[in-house]
């Protein structure tokens, strides 16, 4: 993390920091990073996920961990006040596409009824300044103009790209009806090491190349992603949360972050293999449905207010998550 822990500024010592979604693969290595940075942490923990970074006892030990559901107003209401927290990062989210095709219910009720409960807490928190909101770029759903700017509508159709669409626009509806100081983060497809769920394409080809079988492709191999290492995400979220700070009438703006190199799934995949030196060819299964087929993000706006900038390119972050994954499979 040495690349997050040189954006170490005096906003986050001993800053009473509250994430939800902590035990996720952004929010596992966003705690890290506030760690490193002397921030007071808060995490509002549903499951407890024993293989999630945040559990392991490094890091468990200096983070305060309250059992809830974002879902309950009266839980982030509490937590917002008896910890005195300023700054609010919104990650909690059923994040898989193929589980909200399955179960949308369940998606709409975690992502957009969870983000209505947790702003009217902060509403109604005096002590808070700065809310951020993951969204993410299944909120633009399909758009005849790539890549997605930020001034384009939110049309998602599909029961995770609306659940996202909804997100994105109750936080602009906090921010322009009552003030709140909300900003919204719009990221591609995160990778990195920790995330052990392996029907995601990256964890899963590695994890099968490393086990000497054929990865295995969910659709046809032409679908077109953006993708940001999580450590790139992780600061994405943190000079959101110091831009507000030092000004704020970016409240209820939304930010694009992407490293704009758009791929399909093959060309993933072979550079996987090429890293690892793996001739095994990919199974394609061809099994996706209600997916958008191209998307890929600007991250203009982004770079010209915030200066933000990527630390890590996609060879850099592939080769790190490659040799997490490596380690992690040796030791399990």
């Amino acid at each position: 993390m040495e690349s997050l822990v040189e954006l170490t500024t005096l906003f986050w010592r001993n800053r009473p920091t509250f994430i939800t979604g902590g035990t996720g693969l952004v929010g596992s290595w966003l705690v890290k990073a506030l760690l490193a940075q002397g921030a007071d942490i808060v995490c509002l923990v549903r499951d407890w996920v024993p293989s999630s970074l945040i559990l392991q006892p490094q890091q468990i030990k200096q983070v305060r961990i309250v059992r809830g559901d974002v879902r309950d107003q009266r839980c982030v209401e509490r937590v917002l006040g008896d910890y005195e927290v300023k700054t609010v990062i919104h990650l909690a989210a059923q994040t898989i596409v193929g589980v909200a095709n399955r179960n949308p219910i369940e998606t709409f009720e975690s992502n957009i009824q969870g983000t209505w409960c947790l702003l009217e807490a902060c509403r109604r928190s005096p002590l808070v300044e700065q809310v951020v909101i993951a969204s993410s770029d299944k909120a633009y759903g399909i758009q005849e103009s790539l890549p997605y700017q930020e001034t384009a509508p939110l049309q998602g159709r599909y029961p995770y790209d609306v659940s996202k669409s909804c997100t994105d626009l109750i936080a602009q509806s906090y921010a322009y009806t009552y003030g709140l100081p909300v900003v919204i983060a719009r990221c591609g497809n995160f990778y990195g090491g920790g995330d052990l769920n392996w029907n995601r394409l990256v964890p899963g080809t590695i994890r099968s190349i490393i086990n000497q079988e054929n990865p295995r492709i969910r659709s046809n191999g032409q679908f077109i992603r953006d993708y940001l290492y999580v450590k790139d995400g992780a600061n994405a979220y943190l000079q959101l949360a110091e831009a507000l700070e030092r000004n704020p009438s970016l409240k209820g703006e939304a930010f694009n972050f992407s490293l704009e190199i758009n791929l399909n799934v093959l060309e993933l995949v072979e550079k996987i293999s090429t890293f690892m030196n793996s001739d095994l060819v990919p199974l394609i299964l061809n099994e996706v449905s209600s997916e958008i087929p191209v998307q890929f993000l600007s991250s203009e706006k982004a770079r010209r207010i915030l200066g933000w900038e990527p630390f890590f390119s996609l060879e850099s972050g592939l080769l790190e998550t490659i040799q997490w994954y490596r380690e992690f499979l040796a030791h399990e």
